[in-house]
C-alpha cells in the first residue's frame, strides 16, 4: 500500500476486498441490504427486488423508474437506496407485527377472585404445533396453564368456561 495515497500497490493484497460493498446502477449494497433493479416480467419496465442480508427472498419487490431514454431503468443511488431500506424495513415489521398478532392473542376474564388475563400462544412447529393456554392473576403470577391445540380458539367466553371447569385442558 502507498502510505501517502492510500492506493493499493502492484502484488499488495493486504487489504481485504471480498467483503467490499457493491454500489452500481442496477446493484447496491449496504447497511445489511442489496438491492437489485430488475426487468419487470409483467410489462415492459424495471423493478427493484430488496433483499435482507442472510435472506434468500426478497423483503420487498416495487416498480422502479425508468431512466431518461425510456427503455433502461434509473440508475440507483445512495438517497433511492436508503428510502428502500425504510420501506422494506418497514414491510419486515409489520410482517412480524402480524405473525406475532396471530401466534399471540389474550383476553380479561373477571371471576370472584379478581380479573384473570387469559393468553394463548400458539408454537407453529413443522412436526408438533401446540399452543399453551394461561391464566395470570392481577398480580402477574401464573396460576395455570394447559396445552392445547393450535386452532384452539380463544374468546371470553372459552376462557370463562377453561375457568370454571377447573383450568382443566380444554377438549
Amino acid at each position: 500500500m502507498n502510505e501517502e495515497t492510500g492506493d493499493l500497490e502492484a502484488g499488495d493484497d493486504t487489504a481485504d476486498t471480498s467483503d467490499a460493498l457493491v454500489q452500481e446502477p442496477r446493484l447496491w449494497q449496504g447497511n445489511g441490504w442489496t438491492a437489485r433493479v430488475i426487468k419487470n416480467d409483467d410489462d415492459e419496465g424495471w423493478a427493484v427486488a430488496m433483499y435482507k442480508d442472510g435472506h434468500p427472498e426478497p423483503a420487498l419487490v416495487g416498480p422502479w423508474t425508468m431512466g431518461r431514454d425510456k427503455k433502461n431503468p434509473k440508475p440507483l443511488d445512495v438517497n433511492a437506496f436508503n428510502t428502500l431500506i425504510k420501506t422494506a424495513s418497514e414491510v419486515i415489521r409489520r410482517h412480524e407485527q402480524h405473525l406475532h398478532a396471530m401466534l399471540h392473542k389474550s383476553t380479561v376474564v373477571s371471576t370472584e377472585e379478581g380479573e384473570l388475563k387469559v393468553t394463548l400462544d400458539i408454537v407453529p412447529d413443522d412436526d408438533d404445533p401446540y399452543a399453551l393456554l394461561t391464566a395470570i392473576d392481577q398480580m402477574g403470577e401464573q396460576v395455570a396453564q394447559v396445552r392445547v391445540a393450535p386452532t384452539f380458539k380463544l374468546t371470553p367466553s372459552s376462557a370463562q368456561g377453561w375457568i370454571e371447569n377447573g383450568f382443566k385442558a380444554p377438549r
